[in-house]
């Protein structure tokens, strides 16, 4: 079994005046002029190349950060990239004060744990930090103390994350 305590470092994604960045869209993401690219192991380094501030993130980010996200993350098209991008790079979750739905929905299938976590930018959570992300209960916590309670995952969420990811959970129902 997959683990539904996840702790890592995280990533605030804000804007240049350090606010809550809204509606980052999946050009932003994953910009269009790499949707040749079919290789997930080549997508990572465009990851958040489209996103002012934000085009280093492939070089600074490590295998098991954490994003955290503003409002509306990832509207805009159904482009598989946007995700992929982050999975290439080993982000192990997105934490987030909402999604847009396609790219929800893209997230999950993806087994890629997603979490509904309103009000997490007025947390005090900073850049680097290390909390502890309980998928289950949806709570998190930062040097052992609760900070904010997220939407757990739902029970077809965690089965999608359990089995890998959709196709691979298809196979078992």
């Amino acid at each position: 079994m997959k683990p539904t305590v996840l702790k890592g470092r995280i990533w605030l994604i804000t804007d240049k005046e350090g606010k809550r960045f809204d509606d980052i869209d999946t050009d932003m993401i994953f910009h269009n002029k790499w949707l040749y690219i079919t290789d997930i192991n080549e997508m990572g380094k465009y990851a958040f190349g489209n996103t002012e501030g934000w085009e280093d993130f492939p070089e600074r980010a490590k295998p098991g950060d954490i994003l955290v996200v503003g409002r509306n993350f990832g509207a805009g098209s159904s482009r598989q990239q946007a995700v992929d991008c982050f999975r290439a790079l080993g982000i192990q979750a997105i934490i987030g004060e909402s999604f847009g739905a396609i790219y929800k929905r893209n997230v999950i299938n993806s087994g890629m744990p997603l979490i509904e976590a309103p009000g997490i930018f007025e947390s005090g959570l900073k850049s680097g930090d290390i909390i502890e992300v309980n998928l289950e209960t949806g709570e998190i916590k930062r040097d052992g103390e609760a900070i904010v309670r997220a939407k757990p995952m739902s029970k077809v969420q965690m089965d999608i994350y359990q089995a890998v990811d959709l196709f691979e959970y298809g196979k078992n129902i």
